[in-house]
């Protein structure tokens, strides 16, 4: 039971985020775990999060739907609903 209550408690604040934001928050918490795992100290965990991190972010924002870049007449880029 307390297993169950631990990954509820993990997974129910990535309900409310972007897509970016959720893609970030597991390559983190995976990299974390993989980079723990496979170097066996704290600095392999600490650079599996940043990189899975990242990598997330980047697979996260890629799926997000209905966002489009756009340029005004200055060139400055904004993202808006496509």
């Amino acid at each position: 039971m307390k297993k169950i209550m631990l990954a509820v408690a993990l997974i129910l604040p990535l309900t409310a985020c972007t897509q970016t934001e959720r893609g970030a928050g597991i390559g983190a918490a995976s990299g974390a775990i993989i980079g723990g795992v496979a170097t066996g100290n704290v600095r392999g965990a600490a650079v599996g999060a940043a990189v899975g991190g990242v990598a997330g972010a980047l697979i996260g924002n890629a799926n997000e739907p209905g966002r489009c870049y756009y340029r005004d007449r200055y060139g400055r880029r904004y993202i808006d609903a496509c």
